[in-house]
């Protein structure tokens, strides 16, 4: 089965970015960083999420985020899914903190249960087929709006979201244009229906 090794983001400054995924998340080997100016204009197309036990540790987790130079584009609220919130890195890409329960139990803890490479499709269905001919495997399904895939040993899960709705939920505009600015690293190489590139994670080590 196919799985996310890793994520790296094309940052114009990769110590700075370092600091930040440290400082505001605790995220020290999750991600990888290279150096790209490519053009990249308006909603990149995905977004990242940290899904976290409770309501705390999103208030935590965003409080951290922008102390460390991110800008608020969400605030963290409650839904009749739970409670989140998204911010925009100073490298461009866009975090979602979020959580499926809606009272504490506790303190915060700062506990990453889960992290989710959501991506923006234009046919979900269509997208779902090819990632399935890649040799992923789908967790949950509902329909042409939104596909799951199971993340196996992975450190990251791969979702698919309609590329306006999952705008709408990140708080952004769906136009854009240029780069993604990130890319997936695992079994093989190739891109998809989005202009998603993944690489091997032998590859993406060298970059």
């Amino acid at each position: 089965m196919t799985n996310i090794e890793t994520i790296t983001l094309e940052v114009a400054d990769t110590a700075a970015a370092e600091r930040f995924y440290a400082d505001a998340f605790g995220l020290t080997t999750q991600l990888r960083f290279r150096v790209s100016d490519a053009p990249s204009d308006g909603f990149r197309g995905y977004t990242l999420s940290l899904t976290v036990p409770q309501p705390a540790d999103v208030d935590s987790l965003i409080e951290t985020a922008l102390a460390a130079g991110a800008t608020t584009i969400k605030p963290a609220t409650k839904s009749m899914w739970g409670y989140g919130g998204t911010v925009r890195a100073p490298d461009g890409s866009i975090w979602k903190l979020a959580t499926s329960a809606k009272k504490n139990t506790g303190p915060a803890t700062r506990t990453i249960d889960a992290i989710v490479l959501l991506l923006g499709a234009a046919d979900v269905a269509a997208s779902k087929r090819f990632y399935v001919e890649h040799g992923l495997t789908v967790g949950k399904s509902f329909g042409k709006m939104y596909v799951e895939f199971e993340a196996g040993d992975g450190p990251v899960k791969l979702a698919l979201y309609r590329r306006k709705a999952l705008a709408k939920d990140a708080g952004v505009a769906p136009e854009g244009s240029g780069s993604h600015r990130i890319a997936v690293g695992g079994a093989a190489a190739f891109t998809d229906p989005d202009g998603f590139a993944w690489e091997t994670t032998a590859s993406a080590s060298l970059s």
